[in-house]
């Protein structure tokens, strides 16, 4: 009896070892992530149908083609790519979240209300129409120009033609202007045929994220929005936020009207709105309006039917929650009991006074309780992992689905409110001044007994479940060796069991895309480009210029250093650009010192920075003029980094 005991016992502690010696998991559920998942099912109540008769709520038409082309017949979007989503989730999908990706893929015009009317499931965002006097007044077109234009075209099909007379780009995100050239072209913007109408700094805002930081936050939109991630059970299912981003080139019209802090009443096209400023909330420029003759209250993107990022994934300044609550407090106390319907920039509409009060309330809590949570712990000595780990959930998030985590999570979003206020260290003198990954991972593996060890050690806690253990050990061995085949693996199954396992399409998103460029390689972009041709031709010369200072790299320059300066007759701008050793300074206006001038137009600079064309081809077709020390415009262009679009993340 106790010979047969100790074998069984051998048998348990050998089974990390049986493991060990086949591939791990791949597109499975285990049972931790069959069991992490059947929790979250009978802990809310997922069978609820009220979001999904106001997702349907006055359907009129859909895009019947199966997919929306870019002018170059690249694939924008396909109308049909989340039909799978439907009935029970599978293992493989947290059910709260497939509930989301449900509600997030219906698609086509909804009537909101008459003279209202939106088009969702085109994009990430929503678009909304509002019939004006004598056109079309435009919120939010969308991410690229494609599905935007189909959107309107749809509109314009089953309501009636109607030209577009303003567009309204609510706050300084992409997926919220990017598509503008879908609706209105720079020559209709140009003899003043249509308004453009932002938030006060909306395109320093722009500029700031999508140029300045752009390459990073590319790279890493891929792992946020899964932009690479085959669609269907086991990969994409949505963001939360909405289902996916559109594939094309992003566009940026500068606005012709920007609506001031302080906020302002205008009609356009004999509609009132009353705007007010929500800047340093969901986005560093946003503002959000109520239409009286409606009773409409639009919240852009502060209020919508999920828990929002605070520091997004992809890279930002970290938001301010306490600043964000009170903005919704505003518009709780000056609309709530107005507002027949509100309407967002995301998901579907709220109808009813006392639905948009309880809404407004519940996200006005949700942003407060992360804040004040996370400062108490803060207050009390808990560190930004600990904070995190014991964040909790209010009491309405058991039953407000619109305040779940799809997007943003209280245990991210409270490790950014830290963030916020104290900075990125946790106080603990020995994360400091922490040896960086590489250094430490060999030192890790070391002390582990090796490779081989270290990987008995991570299929133990995969064999247990204990993911995020297991995550830690495995990231350790790929960073200590990159070539190490098996660890590759398993780390490649222990994100999937995490991302399976994910309430948050942003988690799961970044979990497999994890997992898939462990599998795959890299090598494939993002297919949204927010630093196209068309970008940099709309931003003034000197921000461009501090973004080309960015990538300045003291290691390659190779002279002594003077002032360049640069004019553009075609755009009446001159920069003056003092580059030295170690720093590449811009500054507007000219300078008497330069010791080289060189005379271009804005549009053959950008094919300059865009590789399309080289400073010699400028030069010798005379469309490019240099004077003085063309020797300094040599050694600055050559202490520009390339780009790399493709960065690591991953491996090393």
């Amino acid at each position: 009896m106790i010979k047969h005991s100790l074998s069984i016992t051998a048998l348990l502690a050998a089974a990390p070892l049986f493991i060990a010696a086949g591939d791990p998991p791949e597109g499975i559920a285990t049972a931790a992530t069959k069991a992490a998942n059947a929790k979250i099912r009978a802990r809310l109540p997922i069978t609820d149908q009220q979001d999904f008769e106001n997702a349907n709520r006055g359907f009129l038409a859909k895009i019947e083609a199966p997919q929306i082309l870019n002018e170059d017949g690249s694939v924008a979007w396909e109308t049909g790519q989340f039909d799978f989503i439907k009935d029970a989730a599978p293992d493989t999908v947290n059910p709260s979240l497939w509930r989301q990706g449900k509600l997030n893929s219906i698609h086509g015009l909804f009537k909101v209300q008459d003279g209202i009317y939106q088009l969702r499931g085109y994009d990430l965002a929503v678009m909304t129409l509002i019939a004006g006097k004598s056109g079309w007044i435009v919120i939010d077109p969308l991410t690229t120009p494609a599905p935007a234009k189909a959107a309107l075209a749809l509109a314009n099909e089953t309501l009636g033609q109607r030209p577009v007379q303003a567009v309204i780009f609510t706050h300084s995100h992409g997926d919220h202007f990017g598509g503008v050239n879908g609706v209105v072209s720079a020559q209709e913007l140009q003899y003043g045929k249509v308004q453009i109408i932002a938030p006060h700094g909306f395109l320093q805002e722009s500029i700031g994220e999508n140029v300045l930081a752009g390459t990073t936050m590319n790279r890493r939109v891929q792992f946020q929005f899964g932009t690479n991630l085959p669609v269907g059970e086991t990969g994409h299912v949505g963001t939360g936020l909405g289902q996916y981003l559109s594939k094309g080139d992003v566009a940026l019209l500068p606005p012709t009207k920007t609506i001031s802090k302080e906020g302002e009443t205008l009609s356009i096209d004999g509609i009132t709105f009353e705007f007010m400023d929500a800047g340093e909330t969901e986005a560093p420029a946003e503002l959000v309006f109520y239409l009286p003759e409606f009773k409409a209250l639009h919240t852009a993107e502060v209020v919508s039917r999920n828990f929002h990022n605070v520091l997004t994934p992809r890279g930002a300044l970290v938001r301010d929650t306490l600043k964000w609550s009170k903005v919704i407090d505003n518009m709780l106390a000056k609309y709530g009991e107005k507002a027949d319907v509100m309407l967002a920039s995301h998901h579907w509409p709220t109808w009813g006074s006392e639905n948009v009060q309880s809404s407004l309330k519940n996200q006005r809590g949700l942003y407060r309780y992360v804040h004040d949570q996370t400062l108490r712990q803060a207050n009390q000595g808990a560190t930004i992992h600990e904070i995190a780990e014991n964040i909790g959930e209010p009491d309405f998030a058991a039953t407000d689905f619109g305040v779940r985590d799809y997007y943003g999570t209280l245990n991210h979003n409270s490790k950014a409110v830290y963030q916020r206020y104290f900075g990125w260290w946790d106080g603990v003198p020995a994360h400091y001044h922490a040896l960086p990954p590489v250094q430490a991972s060999r030192k890790y593996v070391s002390a582990m007994g090796g490779p081989a060890k270290a990987l008995v050690l991570g299929q133990q806690a995969f064999t247990t479940g204990d993911y995020r253990w297991a995550a830690t050990v495995f990231n350790h061995i790929v960073f200590a060796n990159p070539a190490d085949e098996a660890a590759k693996k398993w780390l490649a199954s222990t994100y999937e069991q995490l991302g399976f396992q994910a309430e948050a399409g942003t988690w799961r998103n970044i979990y497999l895309t994890g997992a898939e460029e462990l599998r795959s390689g890299n090598d494939r972009g993002s297919g949204v480009a927010t630093t196209n041709a068309r970008v940099l031709n709309s931003i003034p010369a000197v921000d461009l210029f501090d973004a080309l200072a960015a990538r300045f790299n003291p290691g390659r320059m190779t002279h002594n250093g003077g002032i360049i300066q640069f004019s553009f007759p075609d755009r009446g701008e001159i920069v003056n650009v003092d580059v030295g050793k170690s720093v590449m300074f811009p500054r507007a206006g000219e300078n008497d010192r330069s010791i080289a001038q060189i005379t271009v137009s804005r549009t053959d600079f950008t094919r300059l920075l865009m590789r399309e064309i080289t400073p010699r081809d400028l030069i010798v077709s005379g469309q490019m003029k240099v004077l003085g020390n063309v020797g300094l415009m040599a050694a600055m262009f050559g202490a520009l980094d390339p780009v790399d679009p493709q960065f690591n993340i991953v491996t090393p």
